[in-house]
């Protein structure tokens, strides 16, 4: 997460009544961050003991392998919704960087409605998924298919809820940050 996220939450514009929702989704991102690190532990634990099982035991688990690819559709899809809130995704920033201000609040303001836009499809969508196929059972684990489909609806509605904020933000603020260019860029 960047410094400033986690030092304190700075005031969406001239608006403080927002800084509530900030506290609560900076709050909420650090929640999904450590869960999506747990999950890695637990799975990591899942694979080693599909090996341990199947080399030493010679007896293969089989529900590691459905329950550590469910971990890692989790962990994933959360680590990216912290992403797209931290602004840590890819990005033509070039663009940014030599826009004038108007045209970069705008940029800003399209790019943050189309993220929300898909962050909700996602979550939409993956909960028809994930109905659509609840009744019946994964392959190797007592668990309902529908849960392979539940890391969509969780991490497309953190990407819509952190896509909004930031939203928020650009409509909110009284200026238009500068957007630097990461580090020296020489040819030699």
């Amino acid at each position: 997460m960047s410094q400033i996220s986690l030092q304190r939450p700075h005031a969406m514009g001239p608006f403080p009544a927002l800084l509530p929702l900030r506290r609560a989704v900076r709050l909420l991102s650090i929640v999904a961050l450590w869960v999506s690190g747990l999950g890695l532990l637990v799975m990591t634990g899942c694979v080693a003991w599909q090996v341990i099982g199947r080399y030493l035991l010679n007896d293969s688990p089989s529900w590691t392998e459905p329950f550590s690819l469910l971990l890692m559709s989790w962990f994933i899809l959360l680590g990216a919704a912290v992403g797209v809130r931290e602004g840590n995704h890819l990005g033509f920033e070039i663009g940014l960087h030599v826009a004038p201000p108007p045209l970069r609040r705008a940029m800003a303001v399209l790019t943050d409605l189309l993220v929300m836009l898909f962050g909700g499809a996602m979550a939409y969508y993956g909960w028809q998924l994930a109905m659509g196929t609840w009744s019946a059972n994964m392959a190797g684990i007592a668990l309902p298919q529908g849960l392979d489909y539940l890391p969509l609806v969780g991490g497309g509605a953190l990407i819509a809820l952190f896509s909004f904020e930031k939203l928020l933000a650009h409509l909110t603020s009284e200026t238009v940050a500068d957007v630097p260019l990461h580090g020296e860029h020489t040819v030699e």
